[in-house]
């Protein structure tokens, strides 16, 4: 079931329409709320540089077409939200992609966030609103809201999933409206941390402290937990991967290092990311073809000499005087920036082949006995029939270990502690890779802007040698 709203975006007063697209993408691509970015997808776009290229999209549909419509909107944003439980991050992801897909026929380019961070699971799909060819811009027809929330449906349906059952359009947007930003499992997650902090002899002891916090646990196939403000019971292994009973039983044996905290707990704030003091100055040339004012020219003349001034500020604090080591430092820092996301992306995907292997290891486990009945049967059609899944399952596995190198299979402990490195290895290259990505724009801004004071400086001085060679003919 999904819940779904389409919201215009406008660009903000007094602020430029990069910086407003900025604003936008990165909250829905925020790390914390897409773990580290794993649940984004996009569509004919770079998710790193979305605004950038939006942005771009419309100066070339404003010199194709020369159109400036009165209240423009700079992009859609699609909030699709889902029923909790009912559906994995990417499930979700691909739902969302589907959704943006097909609303937009393929016309515009979009990209898809899936946050995890709340006890529903949702999606921020935000499409550009110029087309792909720049000359046309998307047109919000008449009961869009409805037609978007059908499309929803239907792509829930042919996912499987449920869907919202006579609702008028004023309830279906009522669900989107989001709790508190600090969500129970952060808080349930905290909690357990200082039930390990305490040195627990064994799990059971770890539940005997967190019962002593006033929760309640249900035991069975999967362990459960339960606090005083909660309705149902959470599985611990709905908590995350370090959050799972194996996970915490190897964490008080010493086996593996305790979960990180999470540090935006305690104040219960978001903390927000440290701001540019410059951006890019104003192209006031284009925005009087745009048909701004005296006024705003004037308002853009003060404000592009502060971010020429904020950028000459910051290349002096940097050590930065000439050009070729400006070229340097944006060279180094964009060849740096792509390593390391590629880092990220190799060690994601061997943390999915570990997955994977994992996966069938503890399936042939599972289905051996199952599999040497079948076989002992003398391959029986009718054994086959009743024992479908688990021998499917135990050939899967096989296949897959034929595939292995030297076709050893590892121990799941040796997939568990290379699980953990890699998971390790992707964090540091994340928590490198948000700061070498700061470096780089920071340094691209700081040349583009020179380059602009430069160029404007020429031109005012051919104005002035113009003037000069007026007066001298008079």
């Amino acid at each position: 079931m999904a819940a779904t709203k389409l919201i215009a975006m406008h660009q903000n007063k007094g602020r430029s329409v990069m910086q407003c697209l900025k604003d936008r993408t990165d909250y829905a691509m925020n790390g914390e709320k897409t773990e580290d970015g794993k649940y984004i997808s996009s569509y004919q776009c770079n998710p790193e540089l979305v605004d950038l290229e939006f942005a771009q999209a419309k100066k070339e549909y404003l010199h194709k077409t020369w159109r400036q419509p009165k209240g423009d909107v700079i992009a859609y944003q699609i909030r699709q939200s889902f029923k909790p439980g009912e559906i994995t991050p990417e499930e979700a992801n691909q739902v969302g992609y589907e959704t943006g897909m097909r609303f937009t026929k393929g016309k515009h380019a979009f990209i898809v966030a899936t946050h995890v961070d709340r006890a529903h699971i949702h999606n921020h799909i935000i499409f550009n609103s110029t087309n792909l060819d720049c000359d046309r811009k998307f047109r919000d027809f008449w009961f869009s809201g409805i037609a978007l929330q059908r499309l929803s449906d239907i792509i829930c349906l042919e996912h499987g999933l449920s869907v919202i059952q006579k609702a008028k359009p004023s309830e279906r947007q009522k669900r989107t409206k989001y709790p508190d930003r600090v969500s129970m499992r952060d808080i349930i997650r905290e909690d357990i941390l200082k039930c390990l902090d305490q040195k627990p002899a064994d799990f059971e002891e770890m539940l005997k402290f967190l019962q002593a916090e006033g929760y309640k646990i249900k035991r069975g196939k999967h362990t459960a937990i339960c606090g005083k403000e909660q309705k149902r019971f959470i599985r611990f292994r709905s908590l995350g991967e370090d959050f799972t009973e194996d996970n915490l039983i190897k964490v008080i044996a010493g086996e593996k290092e305790s979960p990180e905290r999470n540090e935006k707990l305690p104040d219960k704030k978001e903390v927000k990311p440290e701001k540019r003091k410059f951006d890019l100055v104003v192209d006031i040339q284009e925005k009087m073809a745009q048909g701004k004012n005296g006024g705003y020219v004037r308002w853009a003349k003060k404000y592009n000499v502060k971010q020429f001034a904020e950028s000459i500020l910051f290349l002096q604090q940097h050590d930065i005087h000439d050009k070729q080591t400006l070229d340097a430092l944006v060279a180094e820092s964009s060849a740096r920036y792509h390593e390391l996301m590629k880092t990220i992306k190799d060690a994601e995907e061997k943390m999915e082949s570990n997955k994977a292997i994992k996966t069938h290891i503890i399936n042939y486990s599972k289905t051996r006995e199952t599999y040497i009945a079948y076989r002992k049967s003398g391959y029986s059609k009718k054994f086959l029939e009743e024992h479908r899944d688990e021998i499917t399952l135990h050939k899967a596995a096989k296949e897959a270990f034929s595939k292995l190198p030297e076709g050893k299979i590892p121990r799941v402990k040796d997939l568990n502690d290379e699980f953990a490195r890699l998971l390790s290895e992707k964090k540091a290259a994340y928590n490198e890779y948000k700061k070498i990505r700061k470096e780089m724009q920071d340094y691209q801004i700081a040349k583009q802007n020179v380059e602009s004071f430069y160029t404007a400086q020429q031109s005012w001085d051919a104005e002035e040698d113009l003037k000069k060679k007026r007066q001298q003919q008079r």
